[in-house]
C-alpha cells in the first residue's frame, strides 16, 4: 500500500536587505553560498517536501510588507530573514502579526554572537520559532520545520 500523497502547501520565503549579496562577503559572515545557490538549495528542499516555495528578496521595507500582506490567504507559512530590518522594523512586525499562518524567522549568522544591537529582534515577536547561525543549512532546516508546522 502506498502512503497517501500530501496536498501541496505554499510557503513564502522572504529575504531582506543585502541578502542578494550572500557569498560575496570577504569576512564570510554569511557563508560562501551565493544567493542564487541558496535559492536553488531551498527550492530543491521544498520540492522534496511537496511544498510550493515562493522565494523572494528585496532591499526595501515596504516591498517586504506588501509581500507579507499578499501572502495572506495564499500561503500557509512565511519564512523570513528580514536581515537588518529585523532589529528596526515595527511595520514588518505588524504585517507579520496580521498573517494567519505559521512564521519562522531565520538568520544565516548567529545574531546573538554579533553586535549587541542584533540581539533584539522585532520579527521574533511574530515567529513560531527562530533558526540562526547555521548558514544555508538553516534555510533548509527552516523549510523542513515549516513543512511540519503547516501539516499538523
Amino acid at each position: 500500500m502506498t502512503p497517501p500523497t500530501l496536498p501541496p502547501a505554499t510557503v513564502w520565503f522572504l529575504n531582506g536587505p543585502n541578502a542578494n549579496l550572500y557569498g560575496l562577503d570577504a569576512n564570510n559572515t554569511y557563508g560562501s553560498d551565493s544567493f542564487p545557490v541558496l535559492q536553488q538549495r531551498c527550492e530543491a528542499k521544498a520540492e522534496s517536501l511537496q511544498i510550493t516555495l515562493n522565494f523572494r528578496q528585496s532591499n526595501y521595507e515596504g516591498q517586504l510588507i506588501d509581500w507579507i500582506q499578499e501572502a495572506r490567504g495564499v500561503a500557509q507559512g512565511i519564512i523570513i530573514n528580514a536581515a537588518g530590518l529585523t532589529y528596526s522594523s515595527i511595520p514588518i512586525l505588524d504585517a507579520l502579526l496580521s498573517f494567519p499562518g505559521s512564521i519562522i524567522e531565520v538568520h544565516m549568522s548567529n545574531i546573538w554572537k554579533r553586535e549587541p544591537f542584533r540581539h533584539h529582534s522585532y520579527i521574533s515577536k511574530a515567529a513560531h520559532g527562530v533558526i540562526a547561525g547555521l548558514g544555508g543549512d538553516g534555510y533548509e532546516l527552516a523549510i523542513e520545520a515549516m513543512s511540519r508546522l503547516i501539516r499538523r
